[in-house]
């Protein structure tokens, strides 16, 4: 009888839109088809993603304890660590979202006793780190940072995120390994919790699968882009202000001044009300689209003339290189981080400032008349591919069964992956 593959846990709080959900149900799926048993741990079992679940994956939904509770568990764990726990966990009068789970993560971890645990956002490693700690289990815990840390205390309005790095201080370095998604995250987040930044590894996330050129070719989502009429330019994101698209409608009213073409943001969010009375104002209504959520944005950026990425921040940017696997021409803001790791410096797109409304409109110009050919974008984002991420996600969550299956197979062609 063959024997099982070690269990793999892959913690969230939820299936929420954003590359973070999707990135690790990728890796979900990729782990299933190395044959690994594979749960995906949920502190609330919603949002759209939940439809994609592969098929394969054991979904094990937390349920939530009293915050008091919660915060006396802590302090028995580690009371020498009270000054750290003091302001972003003790004393604030709402818990974190994901702070009750924590003793059914811990009874998670205690009874299914997994291999490997994979965390994801900064909340979540926490959750993590304690639980492992609460519930006395062997589980190996892998922690992951998807955006900038300092830009997640600057811009949050809670109290408690404040006080957040000095406690990353202390409980990060209980993990087995801390992972980042891109250099800048990586940076960042040394930088602002005092961590070594040679404790950090870059993983750069599982964006391009073997199904996006398939789904590329898909019915496009929107009937503009299969109308033969004016280029139709691109984005996409959750329609926030960290997108910025009131950058780019700013820039796209400029552009729109000189020739003929038209717009498409596809995402939902709170500015959709903002961003619809801002076309208006600019006169350029009859030209943008905003249609919503799109399970298939690829279908759009494969047939785009132009993906335009304007966000003041990123993590990594995962929409950048799903444009790029399409072979959609881009521009980039400049934006920490991700876009330069991601276009090596303008090399495969042009990146302009942050908030540079003329530089914008420029590059968009000048990368509709001389875009690069697709072939050479779709080369570069297939360097950001599922099979290399979590190749070594595996090397980090089971290190030693991952030398085991690379040395019975120094090839590669029969491996595990």
């Amino acid at each position: 009888m063959t024997q099982q593959l070690p269990r793999i846990a892959l913690l969230l709080p939820s299936l929420a839109a954003g590359g973070v959900g999707r990135s690790i149900l990728h890796l979900a799926e990729a782990f299933c088809a190395a044959g690994h048993p594979v749960d995906l741990v949920l502190c609330r079992a919603e949002g759209p993603y939940l439809s994609a679940i592969p098929a394969g994956v054991n979904i094990v939904t937390l349920q939530p304890r009293s915050g008091l509770v919660t915060r006396l568990e802590l302090v028995r764990m580690d009371p020498a660590g009270l000054t750290a726990l003091a302001r972003p966990v003790l004393l604030t009068r709402h818990p974190a979202p994901v702070q009750p789970y924590l003793a059914d993560l811990a009874r998670y971890l205690a009874g299914v006793r997994p291999a490997a645990l994979l965390a994801a956002k900064t909340p979540t490693n926490l959750l993590a780190l304690w639980a492992r700690r609460l519930s006395g289990a062997p589980t190996r815990v892998v922690i992951s940072e998807h955006t900038q840390l300092s830009r997640s205390i600057m811009l949050s309005r809670k109290w408690r995120w404040r006080h957040i790095a000095p406690l990353i201080a202390r409980t990060y370095p209980r993990a087995d390994a801390i992972t980042a998604v891109s250099d800048g995250v990586a940076d960042d987040l040394a930088i602002t919790a005092g961590l070594p930044r040679g404790a950090i590894d870059t993983v750069y996330n599982p964006v391009v699968t073997p199904g996006l050129a398939v789904r590329a070719a898909a019915p496009a989502p929107h009937p503009w882009l299969e109308d033969d009429g004016s280029p139709v330019i691109v984005a996409a994101g959750r329609l926030v202000p960290q997108k910025n698209f009131t950058l780019l409608l700013n820039a796209f009213a400029r552009l729109r001044e000189q020739r003929a073409v038209r717009l498409i943001i596809l995402g939902e969010g709170p500015e959709r009300p903002r961003l619809e009375t801002l076309t208006h104002t600019l006169g350029v209504s009859g030209d943008v689209a905003l249609p919503g959520f799109v399970d298939n944005p690829y279908a759009a950026f494969s047939r785009a003339a132009l993906f335009v990425l304007s966000s003041d921040y990123e993590g990594l940017g995962n929409v950048l290189i799903e444009a790029l696997a399409c072979g959609c021409p881009v521009v980039s803001t400049d934006c920490p981080s991700g876009p330069t790791e991601i276009l090596q410096g303008g090399r495969f797109g042009e990146l302009v400032p942050v908030d540079d409304i003329e530089a914008l409109t420029a590059a968009m110009t000048r990368t509709l008349d001389a875009p690069l050919p697709a072939e050479t974008l779709r080369r570069r984002g297939g360097e950001f591919s599922l099979e290399r991420s979590a190749k070594r996600y595996l090397q980090l969550l089971l290190p030693t069964e991952f030398a085991r299956t690379e040395k019975l197979n120094p090839d590669g062609k029969a491996s595990s992956m």
